[in-house]
């Protein structure tokens, strides 16, 4: 689990350092940051893939991506006593992402090359990447220490250099995964790795979710739900069927759900109402329903992560379903760490019944994403590896 989140310098996330829990809530009203915390994780979630640079170069480049303020803003300019006005700068701009967890804690920090004739000159290099053991990045507790191309590894024989020429656009995720001198490089990204974000449920006319489908065994829904009969099949068979019923009748009492295998191995959703003759398709779903069926799947997965993230999860939902879908996310807090990035006060409301549940409230001052920094708040150590 995720003790601490901090990024800097990335949107207008320009130095947030975050507490985290089992179950964290994140709120705000429009353009307080909300999406941009959301979209960091996913950029920390690449590191471990190799797709660092390409998600940043979808978002226009690193450079776009760059804190758009001036580097420090006076108490003059929050008071409004003067324009805000940059200056020149005493620093090179960077980005950095990082977090601190139940043993390992990561950083990276990525800036632009020197100026050149090439025609790559844009693209991002990682400056420097750290692994520490503990809450806190000091020189004591550092295992792995990445500088540009070099990256040295704490061994029982003192310092290690495990190699001087690792490509710049690359995480040590990607080169270096010794389980011999690196162990934790491994953990490390395999953890990271095994996060699920769910954004793109699509319950369209058109969605893959709808339609019959060859079947697998799915113990992880897909990111795009287009697997959804198969992995509500793996859940009635190797996970917990009886919460599957429960969560149906809570949502749509009454109702059940089972999945039919066609003679070509094709499946597909079977839905039971009281009072209709015959169960309705995936094809014939409202939004609604549609939606919180993925939802189910995604949340009663036999094979929880060490970390999933739902990005408004209330989405085409009727009110009335939202008890059902907050029992389903604190449910699926129980064996993994959630992120819920919400509008809806309903919902919210409906988390605050877990004793686990962590509510973040972001707001924006002078284009600056803060924490709201109610009494039960406060900022966790952090500290950068400059």
């Amino acid at each position: 689990m995720l003790h601490t989140l901090a990024v800097e310098n990335y949107r207008s996330l320009r130095n947030i350092v975050i507490p985290l829990g089992r179950l964290n809530v994140i709120q705000g009203p429009n353009g307080a940051g909300k999406s941009n915390l959301y979209k960091a994780l996913r950029l920390l979630a690449d590191t471990a893939t190799g797709g660092i640079v390409s998600s940043l170069a979808r978002e226009g480049g690193l450079h776009s991506t760059f804190w758009a303020g001036p580097e420090k803003l006076s108490r003059d300019m929050r008071a409004g006593r003067v324009p805000v006005q940059g200056t020149m700068r005493q620093e090179p701009v960077r980005l950095k992402l990082g977090f601190a967890g139940d043993n390992f804690g990561y950083a990276i920090t990525m800036g632009l090359p020197a100026p050149s004739d090439s025609a790559f000159s844009l693209d991002p290099e990682i400056k420097r990447e750290c692994i520490w053991l503990g809450p806190l990045c000091q020189p004591g507790s550092m295992l792995v220490d990445r500088h540009g191309p070099q990256v040295r590894a704490r061994t029982e024989k003192g310092w290690q250099t495990l190699s001087e020429g690792l490509r710049l656009f690359e995480s040590i995720f990607v080169q270096i995964a010794d389980p011999q001198t690196a162990p934790e490089v491994l953990m490390l990204r395999e953890m990271i790795r095994g996060w699920r974000f769910y954004d793109q449920l699509r319950t369209d006319a058109d969605a893959p979710c709808r339609m019959p489908k060859l079947g697998t065994c799915t113990p992880v829904l897909d990111h795009d739900g287009s697997d959804l009969a198969a992995a509500i099949q793996t859940i009635i068979e190797l996970g917990d069927p009886d919460a599957v019923a429960t969560a149906i009748d809570e949502a749509f009492p009454g109702a059940r759900v089972q999945i039919a295998k066609q003679s070509d191995g094709r499946f597909t959703i079977e839905f039971h109402q009281p009072g209709l003759l015959r169960p309705l398709n995936g094809a014939e779903l409202s939004d609604g329903t549609l939606r919180f069926l993925l939802w189910l799947a995604a949340l009663l997965t036999p094979r929880p992560p060490s970390m999933m993230v739902l990005n408004e999860p209330e989405t085409s939902l009727h009110p009335d379903l939202i008890p059902a879908l907050a029992q389903l996310i604190m449910s699926a807090s129980e064996k993994t760490q959630v992120w819920v990035v919400t509008h809806s006060p309903a919902l919210i409301s409906a988390l605050q019944n877990s004793p686990e549940t962590k509510v973040i409230e972001l707001m924006k001052e002078l284009g600056q994403t803060h924490v709201n920094a109610a009494p039960a708040f406060s900022r966790p150590p952090w500290r950068w590896v400059e």
